[in-house]
């Protein structure tokens, strides 16, 4: 059994479902930057745009989680679980209205489960950008999603 690099308490998915119900498909970001840049946001999906130096670690209550890379270079020793706490965040997440922040909690993988993690999906990322130029008017019908990422 495959091993998921990224979870939700029951918590936070019910803050999740509450943002989805007003905000429609949502996603999560999470990136290197500092103070509040470096917790989970939430977005309505396409609003944060992911590139190259961007990892898809899973779903999580039905969004895509992506982390900036070399943030993802120090935390890819870890599970990660996506929690929500009391308290404002300084971010443009769609949960800090309600009083509310998601938080990364973390603990270090088993030498077992190392062995059985989910892989990161360049390919997938890679099917979103295929996406994102069909949906330009610049379709390119003769590329594969490997042509555009390898990982």
């Amino acid at each position: 059994m495959k091993v998921l690099r990224v979870k939700i308490t029951d918590e936070a998915a019910n803050v999740v479902e509450q943002l989805r119900t007003k905000n429609g498909d949502l996603m999560f970001h999470q990136s290197g930057g500092c103070c509040d840049g470096s917790s989970p946001m939430c977005y309505p999906k396409g609003e944060f745009m992911v590139g190259s130096s961007d990892v898809w670690l899973g779903e999580i209550a039905g969004c895509d989680f992506f982390m900036a890379k070399d943030q993802f270079e120090y935390w890819k020793h870890t599970e990660l679980t996506i929690d929500v706490v009391k308290g404002r965040g300084a971010s443009f997440s769609l949960e800090i209205p309600l009083g509310l922040r998601f938080v990364t909690r973390s603990r270090l993988f088993t030498d077992e489960e190392t062995q059985n993690l989910i892989e990161t999906r360049g390919k997938r990322h890679a099917n979103i950008l295929l996406e994102i130029l069909m949906l330009s008017g610049r379709p390119k019908p003769h590329l594969k999603p490997t042509d555009i990422c390898r990982t």
